[in-house]
């Protein structure tokens, strides 16, 4: 099963593709989707819509895990934030693949065990689990290889409950 995972954002957006195979896990592809601050917000959008579509079309995902909107202070950046993530999940949606979202805590829960863990654990964590000679940068690339894993760890309860109709 391929996995791609996503740390969203309108500046930078996070993504990683793993491959899971049995209970091995196998990085193939991570990186991040730039936009500059000084484009206009809608042809931003469209930019990491595209570059999303081709990522999705290139590497051929089987399921997708996004991080959810974690609402903070800033009102102005959860909303373009919020964007982001549609375009992201529009692009994932018009191509069938299936999309889980977890939060934050989720995420740490399943790779450090500890849904309170700082994000250097999960850093170091996701170097380890995956087999890789340094942590990913910038830190977005690491969080979106996180929720890979989160969503390989959690596939098949995820799966079981989304054919229940439970979410």
């Amino acid at each position: 099963m391929r996995i791609l995972g996503i740390d969203p954002g309108i500046a930078i957006v996070g993504f990683g593709f793993i491959d899971k195979i049995g209970s091995r896990l196998t990085p193939v592809q991570y990186g991040s989707i730039q936009t500059e601050s000084t484009t206009a917000p809608e042809i931003r959008l469209l930019q990491v819509y595209e570059a999303t579509e081709k990522l999705l079309d290139q590497y051929k995902p089987d399921a997708m895990g996004i991080e959810k909107l974690f609402f903070n202070r800033n009102v102005t950046t959860a909303f373009t934030v919020g964007q982001a993530r549609g375009v992201i999940i529009l692009a994932a949606a018009k191509r069938g693949i299936p999309i889980a979202e977890y939060t934050p805590m989720q995420v740490k829960q399943a790779v450090v065990g500890y849904g309170g863990a700082e994000k250097k654990q999960v850093q170091e964590m996701v170097r380890l689990l995956l087999k890789l000679k340094t942590v990913p940068k910038p830190d977005d690339v690491a969080d979106a290889l996180a929720v890979a894993i989160c969503h390989a760890h959690s596939s098949g309860l995820y799966q079981q409950l989304n054919g229940a109709g439970l979410k």
